[in-house]
């Protein structure tokens, strides 16, 4: 495989406080939001620019570790209000979850203003907001090679017009497996990604919480990948943002024209969000080193080989 210079990715969404309870436990303002998850994991193999508001009530401590993992935060903006709040409580089976309250605070009226020398930034990440701020950063971009877009069902069912235009301004789309069936209204996730496809993307990957994930490329092209089988579930809170880190970060340093190195994107990816499920907020990721991901590939690649 040929391996490209590491190349800097753009990561735009939110940035939250969240209070989280599981049968694990429970934690108050801990650290959240897309944008704060997505940093963590893609800073592990790549330089991040993250850009996202909070507000004058945010502890800025919190963030401090990502000052040594190369996430230029010039885009943080600290606006007047409070910071965006989420709580939620999990069940017994991880994949079911309760939403106790949402507080927007200061993200109710973010719009991106990306800062100057960022907007050649070649990857660019638009975690899960509103698809026309998705927009409204690629309009401010200056020819990104990869823009990956995130979404979720809330924009699916409530703006599908502005959805179905930044769709197909992406490269590529991350999204589970209800919402890929959703979104075309397909019965299965390989017409689903065959339908996503055909509107120009030039990979569609579609997850399936503990059961993996699937890639879907141009040609017929397909790879399926099982989760990494891990033992109590603390908190799944951010394993999608931080598998999109682990995925764009590895391919900020390989050749997007192979489809080997997306296959090894998603390994990663879906590696460094098997850590991240197994403690609250990003404790499990934060002190994370690149031998810790290694050695949990090996004993996947053990797993799966036959």
């Amino acid at each position: 495989m040929r391996v490209m210079n590491n190349k800097p990715v753009l990561v735009v969404g939110s940035a939250a406080l969240d209070t989280v309870e599981s049968p694990a436990g429970k934690v108050d303002d801990a650290l959240g939001g897309s944008s704060f998850y997505f940093s963590t994991a893609a800073s592990l193999l790549s330089a991040v620019r993250l850009v996202a508001v909070v507000g004058t009530d945010f502890p800025m401590e919190k963030i401090e570790f990502l000052n040594s993992r190369n996430v230029d935060m010039e885009g943080l903006d600290i606006a007047d209000g409070k910071t965006f709040r989420w709580g939620g409580k999990y069940h017994k089976d991880p994949n079911i979850r309760d939403t106790l309250f949402t507080e927007l605070g200061v993200f109710e009226t973010f719009n991106p203003d990306i800062p100057e020398h960022f907007r050649n930034t070649p990857l660019v990440f638009l975690g899960n907001i509103h698809p026309s701020l998705q927009e409204n950063v690629l309009d401010q971009m200056i020819d990104p090679e990869l823009v990956v877009l995130d979404t979720m069902n809330f924009w699916i069912e409530g703006t599908p017009d502005e959805l179905d235009r930044v769709i197909s301004r992406v490269n590529v789309l991350i999204v589970n497996d209800e919402e890929a069936m959703q979104l075309t209204g397909r019965t299965d996730i390989i017409t689903a990604a065959e339908a996503l496809l055909e509107r120009g993307l030039s990979k569609v990957v579609i997850k399936k919480g503990q059961h993996g994930a699937a890639l879907f490329g141009e040609g017929g092209k397909m790879f399926f990948l099982p989760a990494f089988p891990v033992k109590n579930v603390k908190d799944p809170t951010g394993a999608g943002d931080t598998f999109a880190g682990g995925f764009m970060g590895y391919l900020a340093s390989h050749d997007l024209e192979d489809f080997s190195a997306w296959r090894m994107a998603m390994v990663y990816g879906s590696i460094i969000a098997s850590f991240v499920v197994q403690d609250f907020s990003m404790n499990g990721t934060k002190t994370l080193i690149l031998q810790d991901i290694e050695d949990r590939i090996n004993k996947l690649k053990e797993l799966v080989s036959f």
